[in-house]
Protein backbone atom coordinates (compact mmCIF):
# COMPACT_ATOMS: atom_id res chain seq x y z
CA UNK A 1 0.00 0.00 0.00
CA UNK A 2 0.99 3.87 -0.98
CA UNK A 3 1.73 5.85 2.13
CA UNK A 4 -0.89 8.43 0.64
CA UNK A 5 -3.30 6.07 2.20
CA UNK A 6 -2.00 6.84 5.68
CA UNK A 7 0.12 3.59 5.69
CA UNK A 8 3.44 2.67 7.70
CA UNK A 9 5.96 0.18 7.05
CA UNK A 10 4.37 -2.48 10.21
CA UNK A 11 7.32 -4.27 10.20
CA UNK A 12 9.22 -0.87 12.12
CA UNK A 13 6.87 -2.04 14.89
CA UNK A 14 7.99 -4.50 17.63
CA UNK A 15 6.08 -5.94 20.34
CA UNK A 16 6.97 -5.42 24.42
CA UNK A 17 9.32 -8.00 25.35
CA UNK A 18 7.62 -8.88 28.05
CA UNK A 19 4.40 -11.50 28.25
CA UNK A 20 1.28 -9.53 27.53
CA UNK A 21 -2.48 -10.15 28.32
CA UNK A 22 -5.32 -10.55 25.85
CA UNK A 23 -6.66 -7.42 25.83
CA UNK A 24 -2.72 -5.63 26.17
CA UNK A 25 -1.97 -7.09 22.48
CA UNK A 26 -5.70 -6.59 21.28
CA UNK A 27 -5.02 -2.98 22.36
CA UNK A 28 -1.82 -2.63 20.45
CA UNK A 29 -3.07 -3.96 17.86
CA UNK A 30 -6.12 -1.56 17.73
CA UNK A 31 -3.67 1.09 17.96
CA UNK A 32 -1.83 0.49 15.46
CA UNK A 33 -4.63 0.06 12.91
CA UNK A 34 -6.66 2.72 14.04
CA UNK A 35 -3.47 5.44 13.86
CA UNK A 36 -2.39 4.26 10.34
CA UNK A 37 -5.64 2.96 8.49
CA UNK A 38 -7.43 6.16 8.53
CA UNK A 39 -8.25 6.80 4.99
CA UNK A 40 -8.54 3.55 2.86
CA UNK A 41 -10.28 2.78 -0.53
CA UNK A 42 -11.02 -0.91 -1.31
CA UNK A 43 -12.31 -2.60 -3.81
CA UNK A 44 -14.39 -5.75 -3.11
CA UNK A 45 -18.08 -7.84 -3.42
CA UNK A 46 -21.09 -7.03 -1.38
CA UNK A 47 -22.17 -9.81 0.70
CA UNK A 48 -24.73 -10.42 3.92
CA UNK A 49 -25.57 -6.88 3.88
CA UNK A 50 -28.32 -5.48 6.06
CA UNK A 51 -29.28 -2.27 7.09
CA UNK A 52 -31.99 -2.74 10.43
CA UNK A 53 -34.31 0.24 12.21
CA UNK A 54 -31.05 1.87 13.86
CA UNK A 55 -30.18 2.68 10.12
CA UNK A 56 -26.70 1.52 10.61
CA UNK A 57 -25.94 -0.71 7.46
CA UNK A 58 -23.81 -4.04 7.76
CA UNK A 59 -22.51 -5.86 5.25
CA UNK A 60 -19.20 -8.12 4.83
CA UNK A 61 -16.84 -6.91 1.86
CA UNK A 62 -14.63 -10.29 -0.32
CA UNK A 63 -13.21 -11.29 -3.00
CA UNK A 64 -11.69 -14.73 -4.08
CA UNK A 65 -9.54 -14.93 -1.18
CA UNK A 66 -10.60 -12.76 1.61
CA UNK A 67 -13.52 -11.02 3.47
CA UNK A 68 -13.93 -8.18 5.60
CA UNK A 69 -16.48 -6.74 8.11
CA UNK A 70 -17.77 -3.26 7.15
CA UNK A 71 -20.28 -1.10 9.00
CA UNK A 72 -21.64 2.30 7.70
CA UNK A 73 -23.55 4.45 10.25
CA UNK A 74 -26.55 6.04 10.15
CA UNK A 75 -24.97 9.77 9.78
CA UNK A 76 -22.94 8.59 6.20
CA UNK A 77 -25.62 5.83 4.92
CA UNK A 78 -28.33 8.36 4.78
CA UNK A 79 -26.14 10.09 1.80
CA UNK A 80 -26.46 6.87 -0.10
CA UNK A 81 -28.10 7.75 -3.46
CA UNK A 82 -28.34 4.04 -4.39
CA UNK A 83 -29.82 0.73 -3.04
CA UNK A 84 -26.67 -1.48 -2.47
CA UNK A 85 -26.96 -5.47 -2.72
CA UNK A 86 -25.63 -8.56 -2.33
CA UNK A 87 -23.23 -8.95 -5.27
CA UNK A 88 -22.26 -5.64 -6.24
CA UNK A 89 -18.86 -4.51 -6.74
CA UNK A 90 -18.15 -1.25 -5.01
CA UNK A 91 -15.19 0.83 -3.57
CA UNK A 92 -15.73 1.30 0.05
CA UNK A 93 -13.59 4.14 1.11
CA UNK A 94 -13.13 4.85 5.30
CA UNK A 95 -10.86 3.85 8.18
CA UNK A 96 -9.55 0.21 9.69
CA UNK A 97 -10.87 -0.55 13.33
CA UNK A 98 -10.56 -3.16 15.65
CA UNK A 99 -13.89 -4.45 18.11
CA UNK A 100 -11.53 -5.07 21.39
CA UNK A 101 -14.19 -7.56 22.66
CA UNK A 102 -14.10 -10.27 19.71
CA UNK A 103 -10.83 -8.76 18.03
CA UNK A 104 -12.37 -8.44 14.95
CA UNK A 105 -10.84 -6.15 12.27
CA UNK A 106 -13.97 -4.19 10.84
CA UNK A 107 -13.98 -1.55 8.50
CA UNK A 108 -15.76 1.84 9.15
CA UNK A 109 -17.59 3.21 5.86
CA UNK A 110 -17.59 6.50 4.96
CA UNK A 111 -18.55 6.35 1.38
CA UNK A 112 -19.25 3.66 -1.07
CA UNK A 113 -19.84 3.96 -4.64
CA UNK A 114 -20.60 1.13 -6.94
CA UNK A 115 -17.87 0.30 -9.62
CA UNK A 116 -18.67 0.69 -12.90
CA UNK A 117 -22.03 2.95 -12.84
CA UNK A 118 -21.89 5.76 -10.60
CA UNK A 119 -23.89 5.91 -7.52
CA UNK A 120 -26.55 8.48 -8.55
CA UNK A 121 -26.84 7.11 -12.24
CA UNK A 122 -27.01 3.52 -10.69
CA UNK A 123 -29.69 5.59 -8.28
CA UNK A 124 -31.59 7.08 -11.46
CA UNK A 125 -31.85 3.52 -13.18
CA UNK A 126 -32.95 1.39 -9.25
CA UNK A 127 -35.74 4.07 -9.11
CA UNK A 128 -36.58 4.17 -12.47
CA UNK A 129 -37.19 0.35 -12.67
CA UNK A 130 -39.14 0.17 -9.14
CA UNK A 131 -41.88 2.85 -10.38
CA UNK A 132 -42.03 1.47 -13.91
CA UNK A 133 -43.05 -1.50 -12.60
CA UNK A 134 -45.25 0.36 -10.40
CA UNK A 135 -47.07 1.81 -13.39
CA UNK A 136 -46.14 5.60 -12.69
CA UNK A 137 -44.70 6.12 -16.25
CA UNK A 138 -47.81 4.37 -17.72
CA UNK A 139 -49.19 6.60 -20.68
CA UNK A 140 -53.00 6.34 -19.94
CA UNK A 141 -52.73 7.87 -16.42
CA UNK A 142 -50.97 10.76 -18.03
CA UNK A 143 -54.14 13.72 -18.17
CA UNK A 144 -54.32 16.14 -21.48
CA UNK A 145 -53.26 20.25 -20.64
CA UNK A 146 -56.23 22.96 -19.97
CA UNK A 147 -56.59 24.43 -23.29
CA UNK A 148 -57.11 28.18 -21.61
CA UNK A 149 -56.07 27.79 -17.61
CA UNK A 150 -56.76 31.22 -15.35
CA UNK A 151 -54.43 30.00 -13.02
CA UNK A 152 -50.33 28.48 -13.60
CA UNK A 153 -48.67 26.79 -10.26
CA UNK A 154 -44.82 26.91 -10.81
CA UNK A 155 -42.44 25.10 -8.53
CA UNK A 156 -39.05 26.41 -9.05
CA UNK A 157 -36.11 28.49 -7.37
CA UNK A 158 -37.03 32.11 -6.45
CA UNK A 159 -32.83 33.09 -7.90
CA UNK A 160 -32.86 30.77 -11.12
CA UNK A 161 -33.11 31.92 -14.09
CA UNK A 162 -35.87 29.44 -14.85
CA UNK A 163 -38.36 31.48 -12.86
CA UNK A 164 -37.67 34.70 -14.95
CA UNK A 165 -37.87 32.58 -18.48
CA UNK A 166 -41.20 30.71 -17.46
CA UNK A 167 -42.62 34.52 -16.12
CA UNK A 168 -41.84 36.20 -19.26
CA UNK A 169 -43.30 33.73 -21.67
CA UNK A 170 -46.48 33.64 -19.52
CA UNK A 171 -46.73 37.38 -20.03
CA UNK A 172 -45.82 37.73 -23.64
CA UNK A 173 -48.54 35.00 -24.29
CA UNK A 174 -51.24 35.36 -22.44
CA UNK A 175 -53.00 38.63 -20.14
CA UNK A 176 -55.25 38.04 -17.04
CA UNK A 177 -52.88 34.79 -16.41
CA UNK A 178 -52.67 34.43 -12.60
CA UNK A 179 -49.27 32.59 -11.71
CA UNK A 180 -48.66 30.95 -8.32
CA UNK A 181 -45.29 30.95 -7.52
CA UNK A 182 -43.96 28.15 -4.93
CA UNK A 183 -40.42 28.86 -4.37
CA UNK A 184 -38.01 26.15 -3.29
CA UNK A 185 -34.57 25.13 -3.18
CA UNK A 186 -33.88 22.67 -6.10
CA UNK A 187 -30.34 21.43 -5.16
CA UNK A 188 -28.98 20.24 -1.87
CA UNK A 189 -30.23 17.80 0.87
CA UNK A 190 -33.51 19.62 1.81
CA UNK A 191 -34.50 20.11 -2.07
CA UNK A 192 -36.62 17.14 -2.97
CA UNK A 193 -38.70 17.06 0.23
CA UNK A 194 -39.30 20.76 -0.49
CA UNK A 195 -40.36 20.47 -4.12
CA UNK A 196 -43.07 17.70 -3.06
CA UNK A 197 -43.65 19.99 0.03
CA UNK A 198 -44.91 22.68 -2.62
CA UNK A 199 -46.49 20.46 -5.19
CA UNK A 200 -48.69 19.22 -2.36
CA UNK A 201 -49.55 22.88 -1.27
CA UNK A 202 -50.34 24.17 -5.03
CA UNK A 203 -53.11 21.34 -4.82
CA UNK A 204 -54.43 22.16 -1.39
CA UNK A 205 -55.04 25.94 -2.44
CA UNK A 206 -56.45 23.83 -5.28
CA UNK A 207 -57.30 26.92 -7.57
CA UNK A 208 -54.43 26.18 -10.62
CA UNK A 209 -55.32 24.43 -13.33
CA UNK A 210 -51.93 23.14 -14.15
CA UNK A 211 -48.99 23.03 -12.56
CA UNK A 212 -44.99 23.65 -13.95
CA UNK A 213 -42.08 22.07 -11.91
CA UNK A 214 -38.59 22.50 -12.94
CA UNK A 215 -35.06 24.57 -12.70
CA UNK A 216 -32.54 25.58 -15.35
CA UNK A 217 -29.54 22.83 -16.79
CA UNK A 218 -27.00 21.21 -14.51
CA UNK A 219 -24.83 18.36 -13.95
CA UNK A 220 -26.96 15.34 -12.81
CA UNK A 221 -25.48 15.86 -8.96
CA UNK A 222 -27.54 19.25 -9.68
CA UNK A 223 -30.87 17.61 -10.93
CA UNK A 224 -30.49 14.88 -8.55
CA UNK A 225 -33.34 16.29 -6.30
CA UNK A 226 -35.67 15.54 -9.32
CA UNK A 227 -34.78 12.32 -9.56
CA UNK A 228 -35.66 11.58 -5.54
CA UNK A 229 -38.84 9.03 -4.76
CA UNK A 230 -40.56 11.45 -2.96
CA UNK A 231 -40.59 14.15 -5.93
CA UNK A 232 -41.98 11.29 -8.04
CA UNK A 233 -44.42 10.16 -5.69
CA UNK A 234 -45.33 14.06 -5.15
CA UNK A 235 -46.05 14.36 -8.61
CA UNK A 236 -47.51 10.83 -9.32
CA UNK A 237 -50.50 12.08 -6.42
CA UNK A 238 -51.00 15.68 -7.87
CA UNK A 239 -54.67 16.46 -9.05
CA UNK A 240 -53.20 19.34 -10.98
CA UNK A 241 -51.53 18.33 -14.16
CA UNK A 242 -48.18 18.66 -13.96
CA UNK A 243 -45.38 19.69 -16.47
CA UNK A 244 -42.24 18.95 -15.58
CA UNK A 245 -39.28 20.96 -17.32
CA UNK A 246 -35.38 19.92 -15.63
CA UNK A 247 -32.66 21.13 -17.14
CA UNK A 248 -32.08 21.16 -20.86
CA UNK A 249 -33.45 18.91 -23.30
CA UNK A 250 -30.98 16.24 -22.99
CA UNK A 251 -31.34 15.69 -19.76
CA UNK A 252 -34.15 13.28 -18.49
CA UNK A 253 -35.11 12.94 -14.93
CA UNK A 254 -37.67 10.95 -12.76
CA UNK A 255 -39.71 13.69 -12.91
CA UNK A 256 -40.36 14.27 -16.10
CA UNK A 257 -41.39 9.97 -16.44
CA UNK A 258 -44.04 10.57 -14.27
CA UNK A 259 -45.32 14.48 -14.94
CA UNK A 260 -47.99 14.36 -17.32
CA UNK A 261 -45.71 16.13 -19.75
CA UNK A 262 -42.36 16.86 -20.00
CA UNK A 263 -41.10 20.26 -21.76
CA UNK A 264 -37.47 20.30 -22.68
CA UNK A 265 -37.05 23.80 -20.84
CA UNK A 266 -38.91 26.15 -18.48
CA UNK A 267 -39.35 28.75 -21.03
CA UNK A 268 -40.74 25.67 -23.24
CA UNK A 269 -43.04 24.45 -20.17
CA UNK A 270 -44.41 28.21 -20.48
CA UNK A 271 -45.12 28.28 -23.66
CA UNK A 272 -47.36 24.58 -23.54
CA UNK A 273 -49.63 25.38 -20.75
CA UNK A 274 -51.00 28.58 -22.29
CA UNK A 275 -51.75 29.68 -25.77
CA UNK A 276 -50.70 32.92 -27.77
CA UNK A 277 -52.54 35.77 -28.48
CA UNK A 278 -52.78 35.27 -32.33
CA UNK A 279 -53.81 31.94 -31.02
CA UNK A 280 -56.50 33.32 -28.78
CA UNK A 281 -57.82 35.86 -31.09
CA UNK A 282 -58.47 33.53 -34.07
CA UNK A 283 -59.97 31.12 -31.86
CA UNK A 284 -62.25 33.72 -30.59
CA UNK A 285 -63.07 35.06 -34.07
CA UNK A 286 -63.77 31.49 -35.18
CA UNK A 287 -65.97 30.95 -32.55
CA UNK A 288 -67.75 34.15 -33.03
CA UNK A 289 -68.52 32.95 -37.07
CA UNK A 290 -69.77 29.46 -35.68
CA UNK A 291 -72.30 31.45 -33.09
CA UNK A 292 -73.41 33.70 -36.08
CA UNK A 293 -74.00 30.83 -38.15
CA UNK A 294 -76.19 29.18 -35.98
CA UNK A 295 -78.09 31.93 -34.74
CA UNK A 296 -78.79 32.84 -38.61
CA UNK A 297 -80.27 29.16 -39.19
CA UNK A 298 -82.10 29.08 -35.85
CA UNK A 299 -83.90 32.41 -37.42
CA UNK A 300 -84.46 31.26 -40.68
CA UNK A 301 -85.83 28.46 -39.27
CA UNK A 302 -87.96 30.65 -37.21
CA UNK A 303 -88.90 32.97 -39.82
CA UNK A 304 -90.35 29.41 -41.83
CA UNK A 305 -92.19 28.99 -39.02
CA UNK A 306 -94.12 32.06 -38.81
CA UNK A 307 -94.37 32.17 -42.45
CA UNK A 308 -96.74 28.80 -42.14
CA UNK A 309 -98.75 30.44 -39.01
CA UNK A 310 -98.86 33.59 -41.21
CA UNK A 311 -100.87 31.79 -43.90
CA UNK A 312 -102.84 29.49 -42.02
CA UNK A 313 -103.99 32.51 -40.12
CA UNK A 314 -104.99 34.76 -43.34
CA UNK A 315 -108.50 33.77 -44.13
CA UNK A 316 -110.33 32.43 -40.93
CA UNK A 317 -113.58 32.66 -42.79
CA UNK A 318 -112.96 30.08 -44.74
CA UNK A 319 -111.56 27.98 -42.26
CA UNK A 320 -114.35 28.22 -40.12
CA UNK A 321 -116.93 27.09 -42.98
CA UNK A 322 -114.24 23.98 -43.75
CA UNK A 323 -114.55 23.25 -39.97
CA UNK A 324 -119.01 23.93 -40.38
CA UNK A 325 -119.14 21.73 -43.26
CA UNK A 326 -116.93 19.08 -41.29
CA UNK A 327 -119.27 19.27 -38.49
CA UNK A 328 -122.20 19.03 -40.54
CA UNK A 329 -121.06 15.42 -41.77
CA UNK A 330 -120.52 13.94 -38.68
CA UNK A 331 -123.52 14.92 -37.52
CA UNK A 332 -125.17 13.12 -39.76
CA UNK A 333 -122.89 10.27 -39.81
CA UNK A 334 -124.09 9.94 -36.19
CA UNK A 335 -127.64 10.08 -37.04
CA UNK A 336 -127.39 6.97 -40.09
CA UNK A 337 -125.19 5.15 -37.75
CA UNK A 338 -127.71 5.51 -34.20
CA UNK A 339 -130.76 4.48 -36.35
CA UNK A 340 -129.09 1.78 -37.69
CA UNK A 341 -127.85 0.33 -34.06
CA UNK A 342 -131.72 0.92 -33.24
CA UNK A 343 -132.69 -1.37 -35.91
CA UNK A 344 -130.86 -4.01 -34.95
CA UNK A 345 -131.99 -3.73 -31.60
CA UNK A 346 -135.50 -3.67 -32.69
CA UNK A 347 -135.00 -6.52 -34.55
CA UNK A 348 -133.55 -8.60 -31.64
CA UNK A 349 -136.12 -7.54 -29.26
CA UNK A 350 -139.00 -9.25 -31.84
CA UNK A 351 -137.29 -12.29 -32.24
CA UNK A 352 -137.09 -12.56 -28.75
CA UNK A 353 -140.79 -11.59 -28.32
CA UNK A 354 -141.49 -13.92 -30.32
CA UNK A 355 -139.83 -17.14 -28.40
CA UNK A 356 -141.58 -15.87 -25.43
CA UNK A 357 -145.20 -15.97 -26.73
CA UNK A 358 -144.56 -19.53 -28.32
CA UNK A 359 -143.82 -20.61 -24.63
CA UNK A 360 -146.74 -18.67 -22.83
CA UNK A 361 -149.12 -21.83 -20.99
CA UNK A 362 -151.95 -19.62 -22.80
CA UNK A 363 -150.29 -20.88 -26.22
CA UNK A 364 -150.64 -24.62 -24.71
CA UNK A 365 -154.29 -24.43 -23.68
CA UNK A 366 -155.22 -22.99 -27.18
CA UNK A 367 -153.77 -26.28 -28.78
CA UNK A 368 -156.11 -27.94 -26.43
CA UNK A 369 -154.84 -29.39 -23.44
CA UNK A 370 -156.66 -28.24 -20.40
CA UNK A 371 -155.49 -28.25 -16.13
CA UNK A 372 -158.44 -30.72 -14.36
CA UNK A 373 -157.92 -30.20 -10.71
CA UNK A 374 -160.00 -32.24 -8.30
CA UNK A 375 -162.50 -30.25 -6.38
CA UNK A 376 -161.99 -32.50 -3.23
CA UNK A 377 -158.62 -32.46 -2.58
CA UNK A 378 -157.38 -29.79 -4.64
CA UNK A 379 -155.18 -32.05 -6.69
CA UNK A 380 -154.48 -32.03 -10.17
CA UNK A 381 -155.49 -34.81 -12.53
CA UNK A 382 -152.73 -36.07 -14.39
CA UNK A 383 -153.28 -38.01 -17.83
CA UNK A 384 -152.76 -41.97 -18.42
Amino acid sequence: MSSSCGFIPVRSLRLPPEVVSVSQLVGFIQELVEENFVDVLVQGELANYSRPASGHCYFTLKDSRSQLRCVQFRSSARLLRFRPDDGMEVICRGRLSVYSQRGDLQLIVDTLEPVGLGGLQLAFQQLKDRLLAEGLFAAERKRPLPAFPMTVGVVTSATGAALQDILQVLRRRSTGLRVLVRPVPVQGDAAAAAIAQAIAELNEEGSAQVMIVGRGGGSLEDLCAFNEEVVARAIHASAIPVVSAVGHEVDITIADLVADLRAPTPSVAAELVTKNRLELEQHLDHLGRRLLNRMRSHLQLEKARLSTLEARLQSPGETLLLQGQRLSSLRQRLRVAMERQLDLHRGGLAALAGKLDALSPLKVLERGYAIVQLESSGALLQSP
